[in-house]
């Protein structure tokens, strides 16, 4: 093929990406719900299964079951706080960046985007968020990032961390993939690069996922690689499991693509009454 050739199919290739992604935006809401305020979203203490501070620098693991809220508190705005998850019941099946990316058009996952796993199913829902700034792109901290931050490798990392959370399950590093980085506020810039939005994330923000199916969850709260603090001094966060109510037929997360009904009809009947 020549470059001429190779160049034509590249732009044929662009334009019906851009063809595709069109046809998703006209079947998207013309708007996601707006952030969460504290006031609308008081957890009912009676409904609260679990309840723990994970230190800075540490991490934490949990099974959840389908139904399932877990809202993690940033209660003094550290700079990230790491998620990952796999399905209970088949752990092959694990959080998929790129499809939760590419079947929602967007990078953004603000209150009301879904969470897809490898196999088109939905693993959990974004059902509240008070802070929006979230990143599915970069991935976790690294020995070699805090080295090149922090000029230490040995300081505590999120893919430190996350292998040493997924061999509480039983699993390894082949049972890993790029994760959540909750309250980190990165952005593209115009020349493709990425850059960290200053006061994107305030003290007490929260996200809230419901569980869609049973699963593991894994959360390390190391700092983003591109936090800009030159000081490796995460805070606590705090991390809740309570029992939400059940979603209603109109639930945005549940309806607001095309591709979200799709994923929810791969997944609801793996829990249908048999």
């Amino acid at each position: 093929m020549t470059t001429t050739e190779k160049t034509a199919r590249i732009e044929a290739l662009r334009q019906r990406y851009l063809e595709l992604k069109a046809a998703g935006d006209n079947l998207a809401p013309k708007a996601m719900p707006p952030l969460t305020s504290a006031q609308e979203a008081a957890i009912d203490e009676s409904l609260v299964r679990h309840r723990e501070v994970i230190p800075g620098g540490w991490y934490w693991t949990a099974r959840v079951a389908r139904g399932e809220r877990i809202r993690l508190v940033n209660t003094e705005a550290t700079d990230g706080i790491a998620f990952f998850m796999w399905n209970a019941d088949d752990t092959s099946e694990r959080y998929n960046s790129a499809d939760t990316m590419k079947l929602q058009w967007t990078a953004a996952l603000p209150r009301g985007r879904v969470l897809f796993s490898d196999m088109g199913r939905v693993l959990a829902s974004v059902v509240e968020d008070s802070c929006g700034a979230h990143d599915t792109v970069v991935g976790g901290s690294t020995p070699a990032s805090n080295a090149g931050k922090y000029g230490d490798a040995a300081l505590r990392s999120t893919g430190e961390n996350m292998r040493l959370a997924a061999s509480k399950f039983g699993l390894g590093k082949r049972d890993l993939a790029p994760v959540i980085s909750f309250f980190s506020p990165v952005q593209v810039t115009a020349e493709g690069g990425f850059s960290w939005v200053d006061g994107a994330v305030k003290p007490g923000d929260f996200v809230e996922l419901r569980a869609e199916m049973d699963l593991l969850i894994a959360v390390s709260n190391c700092p983003h690689p591109f936090s800009p603090g030159a000081v490796f001094a995460p805070k606590p966060v705090e991390a809740v499991i309570w029992r939400g109510p059940v979603p209603t037929a109109d639930d945005i997360c549940r309806t607001a693509t095309a591709e979200a009904v799709r994923g929810f009809e791969n997944t609801d009947p793996l829990f249908a009454p048999r």
